[in-house]
């Protein structure tokens, strides 16, 4: 079969190697498609070599169809389209207080251990999901991107007829908006890249550039001064950190999505001031899951204009290199029997 690995130094090998059979409550998956990740990028920019045990297969973006079973495995057979949730967290302890998705010594597969960017790939069957045999695959690569956004809107509280501002309209923020417009709330995107705002139009939303308007004045503008209920700060940058406690009303409530490795000021004033709720939101829970699912198999929200381009496996290097050179683009698939 085929597998990619990561080398280090941007630098991705193409290899053959044995199908392996899955061990005592494993199975092995007949991989649809891969897509890339905002990390995996950050993987190939060497940003995470000393976490990554190279030569290491990345990727955890994906779906397809168990090819087979191992021992002790009863939920699930052969054919079976599925997803993997990538998180072991084999090693959960109690004073983690049941919070299995942010365990102390939690591992993610595809970048703790081997990935799906490879045809086929052995994985234990407690992460798994099933899907319905109608199921695009396609489209279902998109289930763990749209877990995230559906974790931080249950998370947000967020309810119909409340305002969400999502700062930062990449692929992760316009997969928030649509979780929250499915919601049923009044939705504006805060942008500064012209391609990305053009396409959140395209998808329906209200986009904005802080660069060419007044975000807060725009934002009262549309809440009869109430301002904002929800803000996702999917931005990850300091301007969004300076707008998101202006943006926000009187007792709004603040998720922070994006991930900040160094500290950042922020203004709590603010917090005080309007009583405001910072809540931190990582990855995602088994209900995440499905409720992605749902929507997926629903099909009712525009995902397929989410997926930018389709490209064979064992192009992976090119890949990685044109996402590089083209960084509007927004979810890019790997083919992974091609």
């Amino acid at each position: 079969m085929i597998a990619t690995v990561y080398k280090g130094d941007k630098t991705f090998d193409v290899i053959e190697k044995e199908i392996e059979q899955p061990q005592n409550g494993e199975v092995r998956i007949k991989v649809a498609y891969s897509g890339v990740c905002g990390t995996d990028v950050h993987i190939y920019h060497g940003m995470m070599d000393k976490r990554v045990d190279m030569p290491q297969t990345i990727g955890h973006e994906m779906s397809g169809v168990i090819d087979a079973v191992g021992e002790g495995v009863v939920d699930y057979v052969v054919g079976d389209k599925v997803v993997v949730r990538p998180l072991d967290d084999r090693k959960v302890k109690a004073s983690d207080k049941g919070f299995n998705h942010i365990c102390e010594e939690l591992k993610f597969i595809g970048i703790d251990s081997p990935g799906s960017m490879q045809q086929y790939w052995n994985v234990p069957a407690f992460t798994l999901h099933k899907l319905q045999e109608s199921t695009d695959l396609k489209l279902a690569a998109l289930i763990e991107p749209l877990s995230v956004a559906a974790h931080d809107v249950r998370l947000s509280g967020l309810v119909k007829g409340e305002t969400a501002v999502v700062l930062g309209g990449g692929p992760i923020g316009l997969l928030v908006a649509m979780v929250a417009k499915e919601v049923g709330a009044q939705v504006i995107i805060s942008e500064v890249n012209p391609t990305r705002i053009a396409k959140a139009k395209e998808l329906g939303f209200d986009a904005v550039s802080p660069l060419e308007v007044d975000l807060v004045e725009y934002v009262k503008s549309k809440t009869e001064d109430r301002r904002a209920d929800v803000v996702f700060e999917v931005a990850g940058v300091q301007p969004a950190l300076d707008v998101m406690c202006e943006v926000a009303g009187i007792r709004g409530r603040i998720v922070m999505v994006a991930i900040h490795g160094v500290k950042k000021e922020i203004d709590l004033f603010k917090f005080f001031w309007k009583e405001l709720k910072l809540i931190g939101a990582r990855v995602y829970e088994k209900e995440d899951y499905e409720k992605s699912i749902q929507l997926i198999t629903a099909n009712e929200l525009p995902f397929e204009q989410m997926i930018t381009d389709v490209q064979p496996l064992s192009k992976i290097q090119t890949v990685f290199e044109n996402i590089d050179k083209n960084p509007d683009g927004l979810k890019v698939l790997m083919d992974c029997q091609l």
